[in-house]
């Protein structure tokens, strides 16, 4: 897809946020064609270049912060100095959207919240990430993905005496999509009327979200009145002989069948018990032949090397030119955007910026012009 048809085409977005979120929802804005122009402290840029994933490192930034900031410029601004703060403004004043994930105070005390930078730019989208939003005990705390799945009770939704957080970055990863939403949806109210907004979103809304339907049956019904736990068939996944099966939502009748076994026997201490006597795939082609979805629990690696991966291409090489002439260049393969616009698979071939890519806005630095290099 050319550049032109991308969706958000035109659109230039301010990048003040750090390590996930945020970047990551700047980066599906870039991806749909947005100009992301990231803004970073000097000399160390934000933590995500250097606190690393699983120790890993490419050309002085780690692999985890080419992951969440490929396909945007780079300037440094030291926001404590006068001069520099006011160029940061000058841009406010022209972008389409800002992005932060600041602790509270820290952008009223840099002039930069959003009543101050609707005064510079009252089409403005400006976009606040915080851990436990804007009210509440917790609000001034700093915000950690494993923190807001343990405060949401999310770590117990499978239930038993042993609370399980999943192993991924899941609170910050949704945070970024309804980021990344709110923008969106802003710009397209601003297309209408001209007037920007406020987008405010958290890490603990994203995952009380995520458990509507929990929450829900939760709420509209007493503790006491709760099902047991053996009378329902599981959705759940268990040991096998060799491995773990996943078995999806299913009529008890057809996993009985599958499972060879009668009424009396439905429960989860049972299936786990039987299951557990077989091989995975024994038990995938018993279970599929019922109706009853499952799925074996695969490894990364068996992941990458598998036929559905490879059919859903969802990589791509991401390059940064060397800092000198003739130096390597860095080439890294990468995840792509998850989604298709117009039957088009969205792909870029920019790696991660370095910091300071495109300058230092210094005092008297030319004026930021849209759709051009920013000219330091």
């Amino acid at each position: 897809m050319e550049d032109a048809d991308l969706p958000l085409a035109g659109v230039v977005v301010l990048d003040l946020s750090q390590f996930l979120a945020g970047p990551v929802a700047a980066l599906r804005l870039a991806d749909l064609g947005a100009r992301v122009i990231k803004i970073e402290r000097p000399v160390t840029g934000e933590i995500g270049r250097t606190l690393a994933f699983a120790g890993r490192w490419a050309d002085e930034d780690t692999v985890s912060f080419h992951a969440m900031n490929r396909n945007k410029e780079a300037v440094v601004a030291d926001l404590k100095d006068p001069g520099e703060l006011e160029q940061v403004r000058r841009l406010v004043a022209r972008a389409d959207v800002l992005i932060h994930n600041f602790r509270p105070g820290v952008m009223e005390r840099l002039g930069l919240d959003y009543t101050s930078a609707r005064a510079l730019n009252p089409g403005l989208v400006y976009a606040a990430a915080s851990g436990y939003g804007a009210d509440g005990p917790w609000a001034n705390r700093p915000g950690q993905d494993l923190l807001a799945q343990s405060v949401s009770a999310l770590a117990r939704v499978g239930g038993g005496d042993r609370p399980v957080t999943v192993g991924l970055s899941l609170a910050d990863h949704l945070m970024s999509c309804h980021l990344a939403e709110g923008v969106t949806a802003l710009l397209v109210r601003k297309l209408r009327t001209g007037r920007g907004g406020l987008i405010e979103t958290s890490l603990l809304e994203g995952m009380l979200d995520l458990q509507s339907a929990r929450l829900t049956a939760r709420l509209n019904r007493p503790a006491t009145d709760l099902p047991a736990r053996d009378a329902l068939v599981p959705s759940a996944l268990y040991a096998t002989a060799d491995g773990h099966l996943a078995i999806g939502p299913t009529h008890p009748d057809r996993l009985l069948r599958a499972l060879q076994g009668d009424h009396g026997a439905v429960g989860f201490d049972w299936v786990a018990e039987r299951l557990a006597a077989g091989r995975t795939a024994d038990w995938v082609q018993m279970l599929r032949a019922e109706g009853v979805d499952c799925a074996p629990l695969r490894t990364l690696d068996e992941l990458i090397a598998s036929a559905e991966f490879s059919a859903i291409g969802m990589t791509q090489v991401v390059e940064r030119e060397p800092v000198e002439p003739g130096g390597e260049t860095l080439r890294l393969t990468t995840t792509r955007s998850p989604i298709r616009i117009d039957g088009q698979v969205l792909r870029t071939g920019r790696a991660a910026p370095r910091l300071g890519a495109q300058g230092r806005l210094r005092d008297g630095a030319a004026p930021f012009t849209v759709g051009a290099p920013i000219d330091q």
